[in-house]
């Protein structure tokens, strides 16, 4: 090991005013043509892991985060923390913390996965664990679009 640090994007939580600034951008985009977000749901090992695909110049906020989860992003994308807009390109492992409603731009097509210990056995559990906001979320609303993979282990 060495004692080599490198810097870290990490996502905080964000201030209330933050996320209404959030929450009034996504009632702008609701006012837009909707993107199909397909939802890849993986439940395995005492983990709950959920991928999307953003796909190139579309914009979609995420649901309000109440616990803390790693995010990882490959792509190329800009994400709203509330203080700052980081402009992320490539392969990111983000720690983020709870208390969060993102905003993200795709500048190119970019897949987000978020991932968190949970004891959840079902889908509906574990987006109920991340989230008070779960009957929102497009993987709610257009169950067609999920695939879900549930171990067992």
């Amino acid at each position: 090991m060495t004692d080599l640090a490198l810097p870290i994007v990490r996502i905080p939580a964000m201030t209330t005013q933050a996320v209404a600034k959030v929450r009034e951008f996504e009632h702008e985009l609701a006012q837009m043509p909707q993107a199909e977000i397909h939802t890849d749901h993986l439940i395995h090992g005492g983990m709950y892991v959920r991928t999307i695909k953003i796909p190139a110049g579309v914009a979609l906020t995420g649901a309000f985060i109440k616990r803390p989860t790693t995010l990882v992003v490959t792509g190329d994308v800009v994400l709203y923390t509330g203080d700052e807009a980081l402009h992320l390109v490539g392969h990111h492992v983000i720690p983020a913390s709870a208390g969060r409603k993102q905003a993200f731009m795709a500048n190119a097509d970019t897949w987000l996965t978020m991932a968190f210990p949970t004891s959840a056995t079902t889908i509906e559990a574990a987006e109920c664990e991340f989230t008070d906001d779960a009957h929102l979320l497009m993987s709610r609303a257009r169950p067609d679009l999920n695939r879900i993979t549930i171990t067992g282990e």
